[in-house]
């Protein structure tokens, strides 16, 4: 699903389709997967809304992210990114959740290379996604943005 192109509108659509609703979590997208899918019209119909919790102790304070795992492991990891994720569909009430976390740069955090990102969906289905992204930190960014409504789209489709 990584690099798999997918249209922000075809998601909202399909959510649409089928009554559902998605709510976010975003470390190092910054608001960009939300801003991504609220410049498509209608979306107000399925985005409850989300989290912008690029502080490590925001991602435990808004988003549920246990606190322990976070000490042990980091913000950079698959089980952080699927409670980001639960957190974001629970709080926000929402049949989806959809979180990104990873490192853009451009310097690695704690040991973690640039382009580590992980995706991370929890609903009806739950996965989560390591990616291992190029380019500068628009580029990484955006390509978590892409990976984010893919893995999405798949399990939509």
């Amino acid at each position: 699903m990584a690099g798999e192109q997918v249209s922000p509108a075809g998601v909202v659509e399909a959510l649409r389709a089928r009554g559902q609703t998605l709510a976010v979590a975003e470390s190092l997208t910054g608001g960009l997967l939300a801003a991504t899918i609220v410049d498509v019209p209608g979306a107000s119909k399925v985005f409850r809304g989300g989290f912008v919790v690029y502080a490590t102790d925001l991602k435990h304070k808004l988003a549920g992210v246990d606190a322990s795992l976070l000490a042990l492991r980091g913000p950079v990891d698959a089980a952080v990114a699927a409670q980001l994720a639960e957190g974001a569909r629970a709080r926000c009430e929402a049949t989806w959740g959809l979180a990104t976390t990873g490192v853009a740069g451009p310097d690695s955090q704690d040991g973690t290379a640039v382009g580590t990102v992980f995706v991370a969906l929890s609903g009806p289905a739950s996965a989560v996604e390591q990616l291992s992204l190029t380019g500068d930190r628009a580029a990484i960014r955006n390509s978590a943005v892409t990976a984010a409504l893919a893995l999405l789209a798949h399990h939509l489709a």
